[in-house]
Formats: structure tokens, C-alpha cells, sequence
């Protein structure tokens, strides 16, 4: 069986490029791309810094442009689609309703700030797309949310 080693194929491109790449990730997202930028390929902290937070943005952006296209496209061609939307929206916004009422539209800033494994960047655009958050405030809120995950990621990098 062949092994694939990742952290070679990463090592094969551009320091400001193999940043941008983890911080594409999910889970690893930023949290892993700034230290890896300024302790592994000893990037200056401003260049670990953009290229993590351009690197996190593009698939959070991309969730939050496509995800309802797609979305509506499938549950008008799928009845399971339809159906699976039904009960992700229902569910989702039942068990979420009180948060959501409690921080509405802050919570996208809030969870895409949050640097943590399975909380951060990806889950800010998830709750605009299920609660349907318009494109003019979640994304501006999605972009001060990750500059926020980087500034803490980068400085809890420098100073731990």
C-alpha cells in the first residue's frame, strides 16, 4: 500500500502558498496555518498572518455564495435533497433558535472568530446559510470574524 506524505507535498511549494493552502483546510483552517507559517517556514508574522486569513476566507466566501444555489437547485431536482433541507433547516433552527435570538447576526462574527477545532471559520457562513443571513451582512461579518481568529491565533502563536 502507498503512503502519501503530506507535509513533504506541502514542502514543494512556496512558503506563502503552502500557508494559504492549510488555512484552506477544514479544521486546521488558520489555527494550524499561522503557527506552521511562522514557526516552520519562518514567514515574517504579516505574511503568515494575510496569507492564513486570504487562505481561510476563500472556501468560508465560497460557502456562503454557492451553498443556497446549490442547495435550492438540488431540493427542486431531488425530493431526498428536499426533504434533508426540510429537516436540516427545521432542526437546525429549533435547536439554535434561542442563541440565535440572543446574538442574531453577531453570531456569524462570533463563531467565525472562534479559534477553535470544529467551531470556527466553516461554522460562521453554516449559520448565515441556515438561518439565512443576506449576503450583505454575512459576509463583512464572516471577514471581521476571521480577521479577529487570526489576530488571536497569531498572537497566542508569538506569545505561548
Amino acid at each position: 500500500m502507498m503512503h502519501f506524505d503530506y507535509s513533504s507535498w506541502f514542502l514543494n511549494f512556496p512558503s506563502e502558498i503552502a500557508t494559504f493552502l492549510i488555512a484552506m483546510v477544514p479544521i486546521s483552517e488558520l489555527r494550524a496555518a499561522i503557527p506552521i507559517g511562522i514557526k516552520i517556514y519562518h514567514l515574517p508574522v504579516w505574511s503568515a498572518y494575510l496569507w492564513s486569513v486570504l487562505g481561510n476566507l476563500v472556501p468560508m466566501i465560497l460557502i456562503v455564495l454557492i451553498l443556497q444555489p446549490i442547495a435550492d437547485f438540488m431540493s427542486r431536482h431531488f425530493r431526498i435533497f428536499h426533504k434533508f433541507f426540510d429537516w436540516l433547516f427545521e432542526h437546525t433552527r429549533r435547536r439554535g433558535a434561542k442563541k440565535f435570538e440572543k446574538w442574531g447576526e453577531l453570531a456569524v462574527f462570533i463563531l467565525t472568530a472562534t479559534p477553535i477545532p470544529l467551531l470556527g471559520g466553516w461554522s460562521g457562513p453554516l449559520v448565515a446559510f441556515v438561518f439565512n443571513i443576506k449576503l450583505k451582512k454575512s459576509i463583512p461579518l464572516i471577514i471581521l470574524g476571521c480577521l479577529a481568529a487570526g489576530v488571536i491565533v497569531t498572537l497566542i502563536t508569538l506569545y505561548l
